[in-house]
C-alpha cells in the first residue's frame, strides 16, 4: 500500500479544508443541485460527510476507551442521518460538517501512539488498526469534494494521495484492466467517476 500513517493523517487536513471550502461558498438553492452521486443533491453529501465524521470518531472512542463502539449502531441509523440532515438548512448543515471535522481532528490528536494500534472494526466490517481512520477519513473528504461538482476535480488532489487511492482502489476492485493515461483521470475512472480516458471500460460503482 503506497501511503503512510502521517501522509494519510496530511491528506486528511487537506481534504477536509478543500471540503469544506467549497461547502461554504453554496447558498440555499446550490445545496439543491444535484452532485456527481446520482439520485443526490449536495445536501445530501454534506450531510453524509459530516455524519462519517461522526461514525469516525465513533471508532476514535473505541481506539480511546477500549470499549467496543461501531461507527454506526445499525444500516438504518446511517441512512437516517444522511436524511436528517437533507431535513436542515445549508446553515445548519454547514454548522454540523464543521463541528464534526473539528471533534474528530480532536479526538485524534488526543490519542496516544498505544491507542492507535488498536483493532476496530470499520461499517464493511473489516478489522482494522485505529491508524487506519485517518486514511479513512482523506478518502471519504477528498473524493466527496469532487462530487460537489463545483471547482475541485481529481486534478487537485495531492499527487501522493491519488496514487494511494489508486493502490487502494484497485487492491479492493481485485480484477481491473491496467489503463494508462494520467493520473487524475485513472483515479477518477477507478473511482467510478467522470473521467476522459478514451478506452476504459466502465466501472461499477466505488465508495
Amino acid at each position: 500500500m503506497s501511503r503512510s500513517f502521517a501522509g494519510a493523517c496530511r491528506w486528511m487536513t487537506h481534504g477536509t479544508k478543500l471540503f469544506v471550502d467549497a461547502v461554504s461558498e453554496l447558498d440555499e438553492a446550490a445545496y439543491d443541485s444535484p452532485s456527481l452521486l446520482p439520485g443526490w443533491t449536495r445536501r445530501h453529501l454534506v450531510a453524509h460527510v459530516a455524519a462519517n465524521a461522526d461514525a469516525l470518531g465513533n471508532l476514535v472512542r473505541w481506539a480511546a476507551t477500549g470499549v467496543e463502539t461501531p461507527m454506526y449502531a445499525s444500516p438504518e441509523e446511517r441512512s437516517a442521518g444522511i436524511e436528517r440532515g437533507v431535513a436542515m438548512t445549508g446553515t445548519e448543515l454547514e454548522r454540523w460538517l464543521r463541528r464534526s471535522a473539528e471533534h474528530l481532528e480532536a479526538a485524534m490528536s488526543a490519542l496516544t501512539d498505544e491507542q492507535w494500534t488498536t483493532r476496530v472494526v470499520t461499517a464493511q466490517g473489516r478489522t482494522v488498526p485505529a491508524t487506519e481512520t485517518p486514511w479513512m477519513r482523506a478518502r471519504e473528504v477528498s473524493v466527496h469534494a469532487v462530487d460537489l461538482d463545483l471547482d475541485v476535480a481529481f486534478a487537485d488532489l495531492p499527487d501522493d494521495f491519488l496514487v494511494a487511492l489508486v493502490s487502494d482502489i484497485t487492491a479492493k476492485r481485485g480484477d481491473v484492466p491496467a489503463v494508462d493515461g494520467p493520473l487524475p483521470e485513472v483515479a477518477a475512472w477507478l473511482a467510478a467517476r467522470p473521467y476522459t480516458l478514451a478506452d476504459a471500460p466502465a466501472l461499477g460503482p466505488w465508495l
